[in-house]
């Protein structure tokens, strides 16, 4: 754009000359004279701005090839309000310098610096649900959306208490639950390396792993006197989102696993062959449900709400977004939807509102309280970050987060009864079948 604003100029100067008709009527050998004149000036000055054009973009590509960063800085406009600025350019080439210089472990390349940089910036944000994705990451969380990735098929999510990973549910098949991994087993190491300080991201980067491997998860059980370190082979999991079944002639048990893009169709699929079935009542199962996508959720509650809102969010500009279902199709039967500690996010918005309308009764215990929503931000080179950009709240207004929502009946999870007995028994689960009795 510089070359083209004075290349511009330069020829504006002639056509917008003041003296030019007065020029005209003179004669016309000094017509030519002039004329002549200006064509050889304007040549000539145009040549002297090509060539220290062309000198300064040289010298630019220097400087570039051989200090990339201090080049960057010249060239940059930094903003007032930046944190970006030349002191910081500089101070981020002294380290990279002297951790090339002096770290002793391994080398570390020019993208894994960088990547370090973008990631360190996120982290600044002491927001556990920001974070950077490499084009890579981002490639794999999108695949899960799909249903299908290659691990153990264990949910993990962050506990509070111990700020280290734990198992919040694990998928039904899948090696998880043959490595017998319980919902709340905090995550200690994965094959000896700690997790403390890890995002979820990384620690699930971890675990992960080619189709028949093996990861070692070191986990603290509650009930238990020391360490469990428990082997897991990874392989190929198909996450059904939806599970579906008659617990008796007219009783239906549906459960929601997680809100990715295909459970919309799974639940519309379980919801018919309930009805098809003769389901006289509804137990819905959201226990142990990270939420997901927020799209996934409100077109579900479109199945079951009222004509009204589902949820709305508010942003850091008090912008308010309202996602609303138009009713017609309005679950008409007796409900009960059961919650624990991990339901978290989207599981949270379908069970406010479901609580709010009056149309279920909740239970199990206090939801784990996350009423904040994330956007996924991708960039040109197939990076992105996830960044919290508003809260959401519930039709009557309610912001649970960090509250949690509490059930209309409590009933604390029985894990003796559950995992210590020739014939588990849910007691959660039974309390829901008996407080539908009652509504049918």
């Amino acid at each position: 754009m510089e070359q083209d604003n004075r290349d511009n100029k330069y020829f504006d100067l002639d056509s917008v000359n003041p003296m030019g008709t007065q020029m005209e009527r003179t004669t016309s050998t000094k017509k030519g004279s002039f004329v002549g004149g200006v064509i050889v000036g304007m040549t000539i000055a145009l040549l002297i701005v090509c060539a220290v054009f062309l000198g300064t973009r040289l010298q630019q590509y220097i400087e570039l090839r051989n200090n990339p960063t201090a080049a960057l800085a010249k060239q940059l406009e930094f903003a007032e309000d930046s944190a970006i600025s030349p002191i910081l350019v500089n101070k981020l080439q002294n380290l990279e310098a002297t951790v090339k210089e002096k770290f002793y472990l391994n080398e570390v390349s020019e993208e894994e610096f960088a990547e370090g940089i973008y990631s360190g910036l996120m982290m600044a944000l002491e927001d556990p649900y920001s974070e950077y994705y490499t084009a890579e990451e981002l490639n794999e969380i999108m695949s899960q959306t799909e249903g299908i990735y290659y691990g153990i098929g264990a949910y993990v999510s962050m506990d509070e208490l111990t700020n280290l990973p734990k198992v919040s549910g694990v998928i039904e098949g899948a090696p998880a639950e043959a490595a017998q991994l319980r919902a709340n087993d905090i995550i200690y190491e994965v094959d000896g390396e700690s997790t403390y300080g890890l995002s979820l991201n990384e620690v699930v980067a971890m675990i992960k792993g080619e189709e028949g491997t093996e990861v070692v998860l070191t986990l603290i059980r509650d009930g238990e006197n020391d360490y469990l370190e428990v082997p897991v082979t990874r392989a190929k999991v198909e996450s059904p989102t939806v599970n579906f079944e008659m617990l008796d002639e007219t009783m239906a048990y549906i459960q929601i696993v997680e809100f990715d893009d295909v459970t919309v169709d799974q639940f519309a699929e379980a919801l018919a062959m309930a009805k098809g079935s003769g389901m006289e009542g509804l137990i819905l199962d959201l226990r142990a449900n990270p939420g997901g996508s927020l799209n996934a959720v409100v077109d579900i509650a479109q199945m079951l709400l009222p004509k009204g809102l589902v949820v709305y969010t508010e942003d850091k500009q008090g912008k308010r977004v309202e996602y609303a279902c138009d009713g017609k199709r309005e679950f008409q039967l007796p409900m009960v939807v059961l919650v624990d500690m991990n339901s978290a996010s989207a599981a949270e918005i379908l069970a406010g509102a479901i609580q709010d309308y009056g149309i279920g009764t909740l239970v199990g215990t206090t939801t784990f309280g996350k009423g904040i929503v994330q956007q996924i931000v991708p960039f040109t080179d197939g990076s992105a970050i996830k960044l919290t950009i508003s809260s959401y709240f519930t039709p009557n207004g309610r912001n649970i987060h960090e509250v949690g929502i509490e059930p209309d009946v409590i009933c604390e999870f029985d894990g003796e009864a559950y995992y210590n007995s020739e014939n588990p028994v849910d007691n959660q689960l039974e309390k829901a079948k008996e407080i539908l009795k009652g509504l049918q």
